[in-house]
């Protein structure tokens, strides 16, 4: 058996491969353009199979233009033709939508039957049912049903023709609005929930979490993750005896548009609407308050797809990258009945998993690989174009970020870390992006071992033009516990300061000769309040700052300068063995990134909090007052089990923890 996918470098269909992948036998075929074979073989690396085979094709052509070779050879062992290819966008014009959705639907029903397959497995979408009010359940097609949209008439009309002119058997899936992984939290593009996350972010950056919002009824949405759309398409195309069928992809339990919103909100760490009277009402009574087209989505809706509202719209939210067209369809007006695919389902593991248990993954996500806030901003741009920055720690969390923020602005990003395993992921999703990133793996422990890395970069790089200290190793311990065990300041100050400086010092010659060079060192918020328990770790990072400051006066003639950010707590992973941290405020690692990018971009001598230049302040003018409330958090947080090596228990201060931690926000306690 083997299969034939269209879209396979798309966001469904990659999944999809991985799960044909990973359950089934038989090569896979996979439709691909001569111009986007990069992009294949860079997916194909991930894969990590030989049973993924590229065919050159083109989905405005007839029979896919494929090689009718090619098809008379394989004709008869194609089993499955899943067909994804398409454009998933409501800001699609007409023809655009037109040449994808119907044209290329038609085309690939042609090289189906060429081929004599199995059955040809149409991805469609709930967009299919357009306007329809009430119920839609899976046997539903022509309903009469208003099409409001372009994309909604293609949908409607590439649905149809599989129906009437297919040759083949067939099968269609009809998603709902289809979002990130709910383990992982990938997407490849934004659309749906995804226009509004720059607002979150302007509404995080505004006002505090804490701030109630007033909010209205508008309707109920419907999400669902990408890895439950692939797995249920492979587990239902193998199903026998449901040929000409449809599948509703959705969750049985559509989410109101604002508990949409305020999940995504809470992840965001922004404020949150609080229940409209209208849904608070419609809990406890079985009638709605008001008849369905007097309801705030409904009159929001019609009055949102006007033309005049539509132009408004286009010179205001439009400008903040929020389209007008996505605005009017925030909500369906139909509800998708599924429970035929529910039972065809059950027992194989496979369900919607609840929003609520994903939307922080989807929120990171967006933060580090989507939001393009650094790309369209013309300073960023112009420190960055064509720069090249040595990042350290580049595989995981602020590094990461940074390097991903770096490429979207054309910078050249040089990845430097222990394990080239995760580098070469994060240089992968760089390239698929466009970018361009190189790949240095280095134990930055090693002294030795960062001089060869420098002379490396010297010979490999045309300029090093930015060097990023962000590898580092923290240890909170008390000095109690740490009276035999002089190795964690050894350790700390070995990566934290002498790692750091040697891989300065080596990379010094080549940006003094060409005169220009900058170094941001990634330092803490603890050197200037001095927290408890971790004596290890801001000694070498205030060690990390006493020599940047010094150096810093003797490189003014050479154009070489420093940046110190004193950076708050972070949700990265070398905070997770400390699980108190679990509860705290903490900013995410793309904000951490934000600050690393304005440090390249302005070059200012440090970048601090207003919380660490108060504690500073306080130990200057205060310092006993300081002390003792430093000692009061000394005995409130207690040394973490990972610091006594025992099992985590419950911690009996708790309250106290999280109210002096939201108290000082950011400290390391």
């Amino acid at each position: 058996m083997s299969y034939f996918v269209t879209g396979a470098t798309g966001f469904i269909g990659r999944h999809l491969v991985t799960e044909l992948l990973a359950n089934r036998e038989g090569d896979v075929f996979v439709l691909v353009r001569e111009g986007s074979r990069g992009r294949l073989d860079t997916l194909r690396r991930g894969w990590d199979s030989d049973r993924v085979v590229p065919v050159v094709g083109d989905l405005g052509q007839q029979g896919l233009g494929v090689d009718p070779a090619w098809v008379s050879e394989h004709a008869g062992e194609v089993e499955h033709v899943f067909h994804l290819a398409a454009i998933y966008d409501m800001t699609a014009d007409a023809a655009t939508n037109e040449a994808l959705n119907v044209d290329g639907t038609r085309h690939a029903l042609g090289l189906a039957e060429a081929l004599d397959a199995g059955c040809f497995h149409q991805v469609s979408s709930v967009a299919a049912a357009g306007d329809f009010q009430g119920r839609f359940d899976e046997t539903m097609f022509a309903e009469g049903q208003h099409l409001p949209s372009p994309y909604h008439r293609t949908k409607y009309e590439s649905e149809r023709i599989v129906r009437e002119e297919s040759a083949v058997p067939w099968r269609v899936y009809r998603p709902a609005i289809v979002v990130g992984h709910s383990e992982t939290g990938v997407m490849d593009k934004v659309d749906g929930p995804y226009y509004f996350f720059p607002a979150l972010k302007a509404l995080r950056g505004a006002l505090p979490s804490w701030v109630p919002l007033a909010g209205m009824d508008l309707g109920r949405t419907n999400l669902v993750p990408v890895d439950y759309v692939a797995a249920a398409m492979d587990h239902l195309a193998h199903l026998p005896g449901h040929d000409g069928e449809a599948f509703h992809l959705v969750d049985p339990d559509p989410q109101p548009v604002v508990d949409a919103f305020n999940a995504f909100g809470t992840a965001a760490g922004a404020p949150t609407f609080r229940t409209p009277v209208e849904s608070g009402l419609a809990k406890v009574s079985s009638r709605p308050l008001l008849p369905r087209a007097l309801r705030p989505a409904s009159l929001l809706n019609a009055v949102v797809r006007t033309a005049p509202a539509q132009a408004l719209l286009d010179q205001t939210v439009g400008r903040l990258g929020l389209p007008a067209e996505v605005l009017a369809h925030t909500s369906f007006t139909a509800v998708f009945d599924s429970r035929r695919t529910e039972k065809l389902l059950a027992g194989s593991g496979i369900a919607v998993p609840d929003l609520d248990s994903y939307a922080a993954l989807l929120w990171s996500y967006w933060e580090e690989h989507l939001d393009t806030a650094t790309a369209r901003d013309p300073k960023a741009r112009a420190a960055l174009e064509g720069k090249h920055v040595v990042i350290t720690g580049a595989s995981s969390g602020i590094g990461q970020v940074v390097a991903l923020k770096v490429a979207q602005a054309g910078g050249i990003p040089v990845l430097v870390a222990r394990g080239k395993d995760k580098l070469e992921q994060t240089r992968a999703a760089i390239e698929l992006r466009g970018g361009t990133a190189h790949v240095y793996p280095c134990d930055l422990s090693d002294l030795d071992a960062i001089d060869e890395l420098c002379a490396r970069l010297a010979e490999d790089l045309p300029t090093i033009d930015v060097v990023v200290n962000n590898a580092g190793r923290s240890i909170r311990r008390s000095l109690r516990l740490s009276e035999d065990r002089f190795h964690d300041f050894e350790r700390t100050m070995q990566l934290n300061y002498f790692g750091a400086i040697r891989l300065v010092m080596g990379l010094l010659p080549p940006m003094r000769d060409q005169r220009n060079g900058h170094v941001v060192n990634i330092s803490s918020i603890g050197v200037q309040t001095s927290p408890p328990r971790f004596s290890a770790y801001v000694a070498s990072k205030a060690a990390l700052d006493a020599w940047s400051n010094v150096v810093a006066s003797e490189l003014v003639g050479d154009g070489v300068t420093f940046t110190g950010i004193h950076m708050p707590l972070v949700r990265t992973p070398m905070i997770a063995p400390t699980k108190l941290y679990d509860k705290f405020p903490t900013i995410s690692p793309a904000q951490a990134a934000d600050l690393v990018i304005r440090a390249v971009v302005d070059r200012p001598h440090e970048i601090n909090t207003l919380l660490g230049n108060a504690g500073a302040v306080v130990h200057t003018v205060a310092p006993k007052a300081a002390f003792r409330v430093l000692n009061m958090a000394y005995h409130v947080f207690p040394d973490s089990a990972a610091a006594k090596g025992t099992v985590p228990e419950g911690g009996a201060r708790e309250t106290e923890q999280i109210m002096l931690a939201r108290v000082l926000r950011g400290v390391h306690w």
